[in-house]
């Protein structure tokens, strides 16, 4: 009796049992995602776990296309990360097949089917080894190539979900850490970018098509900006900004263009990227001169300034003064050159007004011993003078045609001739000659210098040139600027013969009193002085 009432009572299951249970509904789903979804089984089970999850747990509600209606955005923020940061190489043991094409399914199940597709490229393969997982990247391959396709023709605005899952494929495959072979502390000082072979990137196959279907994702008119923000973000500009540090000129030129996209289409963002493009620039320019990208960021700075509303914001002057004029300073300036100069130049055709404010920067970092670089740096000049009004060139032209001055008279023909070239500007020479008072003063020795004795043919005649436009335009100046130029040379000549009868006078005597430890007495006074200047620290120290 009491057996047969015990039989009856529940019994309280085994946790083997439990656990094997379990298991056997893991196998059972796996093998149903794997018939169902196919060709990504990691991402597919790990999707729909999270589905499952969202189902079950919150009441999550399923769309026509069947996918997951989001719930909040906090919570698709994080899972976007999570998914994102689990992403990796593809296991061993995963099957990795192609999902049908969009054309073989009906117009009802293609958005479901975009969605599998971005989860199955979230696979990352390994492009280190060329032989491995060929099958498996072609497919890839094909599937990204299919997804631009599907991106270009879409006619309806994309949902939340879809640029969530956008999003999240492209930071598997883009967002990684650079190689940092030619960035190396041990090899700073031998690497030299102009020089040294770039290193291509190995999964470009992919990345590029990666990178195109961004870009026609971000260029999209059915891409909605206020809900694309939350999911194109200021860490997801960062990190692509951090890319821009490749050394594949490929992936910088994309990069380029897709960030300016970013730029044109999220308002909202525009502050942030270009405060965070300063602060590439003031690492680069004052901790570690090295970076691939720095022309590449110019050039998109240069359309962007060409963009900026009149008046200049005091935002805009400051970048000028902290970041691009600065920008002179680095030893691999030539890199990305013609791209500053072409912002700086910018800058002063919007205020004419900061033409003193850059001549004066062009002034402050002038190469003293880089003949290559003060060649740019006088064609640069050329192109601000070229905009410069009357006033600003008066505030500047007394420094700015001393170091003209030191230019004319360079041993180098090329940094010589570029500077005679500037008179061949109509604009630079009817400012030179409005202004020749001033001017032909201080350059006329370096002008008469080189029409003596300069080495080079091309640099003579072209001084010459320059020396008939000043005795044209002023010939009264020209004579007196002549003589000032003769009564100097005759000082000079005087001040060198003296000190060369003061040296030998004291040679004279040093040889005369060599034999005895006696002091050396000068009885000149003009010897006593000579001595005096000569042990001075000043005459030391050449001043």
């Amino acid at each position: 009796m009491i057996k047969q009432i015990l039989g009856k009572l529940p019994r309280k299951p085994s946790k083997s049992s439990n656990n094997d249970s379990n298991n056997d509904a893991a196998v059972n789903a796996f093998s149903s995602l794997n018939s169902s979804h196919g060709p990504n089984s990691i991402n597919a089970s790990k999707s729909s776990s999270v589905s499952a999850k969202s189902n079950s747990g919150s009441g999550a509600a399923r769309m026509n296309n069947g996918t997951i209606a989001p719930q909040n955005k906090s919570n698709q923020g994080k899972k976007s990360s999570t998914v994102a940061g689990q992403v990796g190489p593809i296991s061993a043991s995963g099957v990795y097949e192609p999902l049908p094409n969009f054309r073989d399914v009906p117009s009802s199940e293609k958005q479901n089917l975009f969605i599998r597709k971005l989860n199955m490229c979230c696979v990352v393969f390994d492009f280190s080894d060329p032989s491995k997982n060929l099958k498996e990247k072609d497919i890839k391959r094909q599937t990204l190539l299919e997804l631009v396709d599907y991106i270009s023709s879409v006619t309806s605005k994309f949902s939340e979900v879809t640029m969530q899952e956008i999003t999240k494929m492209v930071a598997a495959n883009l967002f990684r850490t650079l190689p940092s072979a030619n960035h190396d502390t041990k090899i700073l000082e031998t690497y030299d970018p102009e020089e040294d072979e770039p290193t291509m990137e190995p999964a470009w196959p992919h990345l590029q098509i990666v990178y195109e279907f961004l870009l026609r994702f971000v260029a999209s008119t059915e891409t909605d900006a206020k809900l694309a923000k939350r999911y194109i973000d200021h860490s997801f500009v960062l990190k692509l900004l951090d890319l821009f540090d490749s050394e594949d000129q490929r992936e910088r030129e994309y990069l380029k263009t897709i960030l300016h996209r970013i730029y044109g289409k999220f308002m909202v963002h525009r502050p942030f990227i270009r405060k965070a493009i300063n602060n590439i620039f003031y690492r680069f320019i004052f901790e570690t001169e090295r970076h691939n990208g720095i022309a590449e960021l110019l050039e998109i700075l240069g359309s962007i300034i060409n963009g900026f509303a009149l008046p200049l914001k005091e935002e805009h002057k400051l970048f000028l003064v902290r970041a691009l004029i600065p920008l002179h300073k680095p030893k691999c300036v030539s890199m990305y050159h013609q791209q500053l100069s072409y912002c700086i130049t910018q800058f002063v055709e919007k205020d004419f007004k900061l033409a003193d404010t850059v001549i004066r920067g062009l002034l402050k970092y002038w190469p003293i011993t880089n003949s290559s670089k003060e060649v740019m740096f006088l064609g640069e000049l050329e192109e601000v003078l070229e905009a410069t009004q009357a006033a600003e060139f008066q505030r500047c032209m007394i420094p700015l045609f001393r170091q003209i001055g030191r230019c004319l008279n360079s041993s180098h023909f090329q940094v010589a001739e570029r500077a005679l070239f500037l008179w061949n500007n109509d604009h630079i020479r009817n400012l030179i000659t409005q202004n020749r008072k001033a001017i032909l003063p201080i350059i006329f020795p370096a002008l008469e210098r080189n029409t003596r004795g300069h080495w080079n043919q091309a640099v003579q005649s072209l001084t010459l040139n320059v020396r008939k436009i000043f005795s044209d335009a002023d010939q009264e100046l020209f004579d007196e600027c002549l003589v000032k130029f003769q009564e100097d040379e005759v000082k000079e000549r005087d001040i060198q013969e003296k000190r060369e009868a003061t040296w030998k006078r004291l040679e004279e005597v040093a040889a005369s009193k060599s034999i005895s430890n006696e002091a050396v007495l000068v009885s000149r006074f003009a010897s006593s002085v000579a001595i005096a200047s000569a042990t001075s620290p000043c005459a030391t120290a050449g001043c």
